[in-house]
């Protein structure tokens, strides 16, 4: 399978993604945003992008819509990052979910509550897809699960 990875707008890139962090940064956590912090594979640098933490069943989990991104690439190799909202920042450990039994109803539950944002880069499966449909794109989307 080819890397899947739909990179940002310029809009996104340019306007969205640092107004949602400015916000987030100052308290204001627009839906559940959090600034996700996470120390680069290359440069060592902390880099930084807004995420959508999902709360599901007493774990918190970490979906890239948008598929193999940077931020994704350097939590494999880190294993940690920081999540932070307004004056708090959390260090986090977090373990990548790699069985589709697993992944499918978190990608169920994160498109119930994000899909108004990030519903286009999943090819038309939605929440009410079949468990086979959210299944055959799980590979395409990686999913973490924040441990305590």
């Amino acid at each position: 399978m080819t890397t899947h990875y739909q990179q940002p707008g310029i809009i996104t890139r340019r306007v969205m993604n640092p107004l949602v962090s400015f916000f987030t940064r100052r308290g204001l956590s627009l839906a559940g945003s959090a600034v996700l912090g996470v120390r680069g594979r290359s440069s060592g640098e902390v880099r930084t992008t807004p995420v959508n933490p999902l709360p599901l069943d007493g774990r918190r989990y970490l979906v890239a819509a948008r598929g193999q991104t940077q931020w994704v690439r350097n939590i494999r190799v880190a294993g940690e990052a920081e999540l932070t909202v307004g004056r708090r920042t959390e260090r986090i450990v977090v373990r990548e979910l790699t069985a589709p039994a697993e992944i499918v109803p978190v990608l169920r539950a994160y498109l119930k509550v994000w899909a108004w944002e990030v519903g286009a880069f999943f090819d038309g499966v939605s929440a009410d897809s079949s468990d086979a449909d959210l299944a055959a794109i799980a590979p395409r989307h990686p999913v973490f699960v924040i441990l305590d």
